[in-house]
């Protein structure tokens, strides 16, 4: 017989399947929002909470378990927000802190957690206390790594460190001072060594778990303490070394003490609240030291990301993954696409291969130990956008002009909403403002990427409104008409073949390609002319497309006016409305395989504590190119090979991610298929 790929229901066997553990991290599956790309509920054709909150039935059916969101705060968007100026208050481009409140109570409504970003590396350049310290405010700067530049004349960098995004990972003020930022020169590093920064973090974390929030993605959290002395690191192209060697700016022993702290905060409130660290180390067991039973909870595993498409890579990743987080007592997590990198399908070859890979890594993804971290639009089989107009992108990293010194900054009266909220930076000359329904200072474009395009203004016939429209959502948003696709991001980040430069802290202004490139002040000039291996390319735009809800043109339901990107006309096909049903669809695939995720006995948390057979998994031999192994009445095969296999059949076959052909005894498994079992 041959068994389709998917069927409503297939889980309905399994109704007595235990319940989920208290730890509920420990085998969670976590969508990741993407705000800005998610759902626009003001058309200003840019995603906001309110946005969020009326797509969230479509993740409670989709079956995860908590929804994770970037960064709405008080920001300049120089960076995505991940430049933040305040983090006590939501930019008024995302909404406002009721909007916040009334996210978090309608999540919990519906059964889902709510996981917010903190960036604690760094702040905005817009952020009061940088502000204080260009003004020259006594004790300010010591927040921040300020140092005297090398040379004569204190002309050449304090160091040799570089930006994650090429240049010079210092700029020069007007009074001849350095600054460090790893990321973009809008992002100055703080000092943690400060009290006034831990004091000031562990107020910001208490604001947000008051107001309800069940805990923190931390951005950046293997880079807050740095090497003493600031030790030079004595070659170039250093983001290629992320992940691979030691370095001085990251992963420094000191991190923990901040994590054992903020994991004593943690479990002082009620709920199981928990950290989440995007960490980058230079192997498996150094990336367990984030996850010790007094650190955090979670940490991405970026290696399984990056792994190609290759039987004994995965294989190895896997066992050294489980190996290492076992050890410590913690569960593994997995990932195959977030906003820093190209979606899965595209990095898998694109087209009908790409897709086919794609729905089976995923399904071996959730089928492994551990949590599982799902990016918006992968439920829909969404392909990296490669042709986007570079008119359209908004990666501050896309453009790489030189900067100038930083003057001591003139402020506006202009207070920001909510608590401690930073007086604003005029905008600088030539800084362009975007169109908006309601101007805040708070929203102008990432640096240099132009002026904001209203990509869709075409009026276009409401969207359908069946049963598969999510609540709330109200009218279809015009059709965008603009051509886009997508843009590889970091070489290493697509191929597995080297570390991704950095996976998370959203788009980043590249700085200057040269020493003598002063930064500071605003990015602009021509398009990217440095060399990639200096940093990022800049071209992250194609993963962070709006994604498609509904309708046959863009912005296929995303908001009533267009989106800030625009969405390829092919997308139609792809969207919530057009797959929700067709038991052939990706999403439906998606579905399928959280609701037998939760019901069926073999899958979940592996236990806590060290034991060298992870939640019972254990690896069968197979057929060259073939992935075997069982858990607990459970089995999973994955053939990447591009032709089918045939071997004797595991068990009974409950899902798969192409039709597979079993007579019971033996099955021919399609090429780069995965498929589960029951046993």
């Amino acid at each position: 017989m041959t068994h389709e790929s998917t069927a409503v229901g297939l889980a309905s066997a399994y109704s007595n399947a235990t319940t989920a553990s208290g730890d509920w991290w420990r085998d969670a599956v976590i969508y990741q929002v993407y705000v800005r790309s998610f759902a626009d509920s003001d058309g200003d054709g840019i995603g906001d909470l309110r946005g969020v909150r009326s797509r969230l039935p479509h993740l409670a059916r989709l079956g995860v378990d908590a929804v994770w969101l970037t960064p709405f705060y008080v920001s300049p968007q120089a960076d995505g927000g991940y430049d933040v100026a305040d983090y006590r208050a939501v930019d008024p481009l995302f909404g406002d802190l009721a909007d916040a409140d009334e996210l978090v109570r309608a999540a919990h409504e519906l059964g889902l957690r709510v996981i917010v970003d903190v960036v604690p590396n760094h702040t905005s350049e817009r952020h009061p206390w940088f502000r204080a310290a260009l003004a020259g405010e006594p004790g300010a700067r010591e927040r921040y790594l300020f140092r005297r530049g090398r040379g004569a004349d204190g002309s050449l960098p304090p160091n040799d460190w570089e930006s994650i995004f090429g240049g010079p990972a210092w700029t020069r003020v007007a009074d001849g001072e350095w600054y460090l930022h790893l990321f973009a020169p809008e992002q100055p590093d703080l000092d943690w060594t400060h009290p006034e920064v831990t004091a000031e973090f562990d107020s910001v974390l208490r604001f947000w778990l008051d107001l309800g929030v069940d805990g923190f993605r931390i951005d950046v959290a293997h880079g807050m303490v740095k090497a003493d002395g600031l030790p030079d690191i004595g070659r170039g192209a250093q983001a290629t070394l992320i992940g691979t060697e030691p370095l001085p700016f990251f992963d420094q022993d000191g991190v923990h003490e901040i994590h054992r702290a903020w994991r004593r905060l943690l479990d002082s409130y009620e709920g199981a609240r928990i950290g989440v660290a995007e960490a980058w180390a230079p192997s498996s067991e150094r990336l367990a030291l984030y996850v010790r039973p007094d650190e955090l909870h979670q940490a991405f595993n970026f290696r399984f990301l990056n792994c190609p498409w290759d039987p004994g890579a995965m294989r190895t990743v896997i066992d050294e993954s489980l190996s290492a987080t076992t050890a410590v007592g913690a569960p593994t997590t997995w990932v195959l696409s977030n906003h820093d990198v190209v979606r899965h399908v595209t990095r898998y070859g694109g087209g009908a291969q790409g897709l086919a890979r794609a729905r089976a890594a995923a399904m071996l993804m959730l089928s492994l130990p551990g949590s599982a971290y799902l990016y918006q639009g992968e439920e829909l089989g969404l392909p990296e956008v490669a042709d986007l107009p570079p008119e359209s992108r908004q990666d501050p990293a896309f453009r790489r002009g030189r900067r100038q010194q930083i003057p001591v900054p003139s402020v506006d009266p202009a207070p920001g909403p909510g608590p401690a909220a930073p007086g604003i930076i005029a905008p600088r000359p030539g800084e362009p403002t975007p169109p908006q329904s309601a101007p805040s200072p708070h929203s102008q474009p990432e640096s240099g990427a132009g002026p904001q395009p209203r990509a869709c203004c075409v009026p276009q016939a409401q969207a359908g409104t069946g049963p598969e429209a999510e609540p709330g959502a109200g009218p279809a948003p015009e059709p965008c008409t603009a051509p886009q696709a997508h843009g590889p991001t970091r070489p290493q980040a697509e191929t597995g073949t080297g570390p991704q430069a950095q996976a998370c802290c959203g788009p980043q202004a590249v700085t200057g390609a040269g020493p003598e490139a002063e930064m500071g002040g605003g990015a602009g000039g021509d398009p990217l002319t440095a060399p990639e291996a200096d940093g990022q390319d800049g071209l992250r735009d194609g993963c962070r497309v709006p994604i498609p809800w509904a309708g046959a043109e863009p912005p296929y339901g995303f908001g009533p006016v267009g989106s800030w990107l625009p969405q390829p006309p092919e997308w139609a096909g792809l969207s919530v409305a057009a797959q929700t049903g067709d038991p052939h669809s990706t999403l439906e695939l998606y579905r399928a395989a959280l609701e037998l995720r939760r019901a069926m006995p073999g899958l979940g948390a592996p236990e806590a504590g060290p034991s060298p057979d992870p939640c019972g998994m254990r690896w069968l031999p197979s057929p060259d190119g073939v992935l075997l192994f069982t858990r607990p009445g459970f089995a999973c095969t994955l053939n990447t090979r591009p032709e089918p296999v045939e071997l004797p059949a595991p068990g009974r076959p409950v899902l798969s991610s192409a039709p597979v052909e079993t007579d019971g005894r033996t099955v021919r498994l399609p090429p780069d298929s995965c498929t589960w079992w029951a046993f």
